[in-house]
């Protein structure tokens, strides 16, 4: 199964939800903002790898769990997606593609758009992670929904 979970900007909600699912944040307690700060790819997109989907891991399952920062524009890049993976003989049975979204604060975007538009990294990595603290019950639901789908 090919898991790729999106959001506009492709640093924060995505990468929260492909850390929990990968474990690499708990599933029996919400994180520390410091416990998010130290996930290895958060907050950390360069423009470089805006619209590309780039992988984080390989689940318990052997799953295979990727980001895609998709801007503003889902309506467009997500068939997209999907017609390219059938172009190249992949089964959409074996593709989700799960929006991140809707659990998004706005500290979250805050602290994103000065850390990552802005690159006042100091300044807004710390507030989009303790953002990301306060929504992270709603992200796992996400993961959690995305483990019974796939197992």
């Amino acid at each position: 199964m090919i898991v790729i979970y999106h959001c506009v900007g492709g640093a924060h909600s995505s990468v929260l939800a492909a850390s929990i699912h990968l474990g690499l944040l708990p599933v029996d307690r919400k994180p520390t903002k410091e416990d998010i700060l130290n996930i290895p790819f958060f907050d950390t997109l360069s423009k470089q790898e805006q619209g590309k989907i780039l992988m984080k891991g390989i689940d318990e399952h052997g799953n295979n769990v990727f980001t895609l920062s998709r801007q503003f524009v889902p309506r467009l890049k997500l068939p997209a997606i999907k017609d390219a993976y059938q172009l190249g003989g992949g089964k959409l049975s074996d593709l989700l593609l799960l929006n991140t979204m809707e659990p998004v604060n706005w500290l979250m975007k805050f602290g994103g758009f000065s850390s990552r538009r802005l690159h006042f990294v100091a300044f807004g990595r710390p507030i989009a992670a303790y953002g990301a603290a306060k929504v992270y019950d709603k992200i796992a639901q996400i993961v959690a929904s995305t483990k019974k789908i796939i197992n």
